[in-house]
């Protein structure tokens, strides 16, 4: 009974970091990107969200897939998922890190022309 209320936690994080992550794909909601929550009004307002959203919508779907795999590792004690929730878990922050960098380069390539 432990194991089943354990694994529900994660995947309940699980599916509201895919709700979010398809409504960041679809552009549609809150953009949860620390560039869009950080800018100015103006900015805001002048800002290409297309990019943020995007960025947030990937970042959402791996942070699901990971809350995934840590429930089902919880729910059937499988050891070797925790290698493939690793894996994920750097993925992200790689890809979150590298996407920022181009986004930020793409807008600067932008404001030169």
């Amino acid at each position: 009974m432990t194991e089943i209320l354990t694994a529900a936690i994660p995947f309940v994080m699980s599916a509201a970091a895919l709700i979010i992550s398809i409504r960041s794909f679809l552009e549609k909601g809150f953009l949860l990107n620390n560039a869009y929550i950080y800018a100015s009004k103006q900015e805001k307002m002048r800002m290409d969200k297309s990019p943020h959203y995007r960025q947030s919508g990937i970042v959402f779907l791996l942070v699901g897939m990971i809350f995934l795999l840590i429930g089902i590792q919880a729910l059937l004690d499988v050891k070797w998922i925790f290698y493939v929730e690793a894996i994920l878990v750097i993925a992200a922050a790689i890809y979150a890190v590298v996407s920022s960098v181009m986004i930020e380069k793409q807008k600067n390539d932008r404001a030169e022309e």
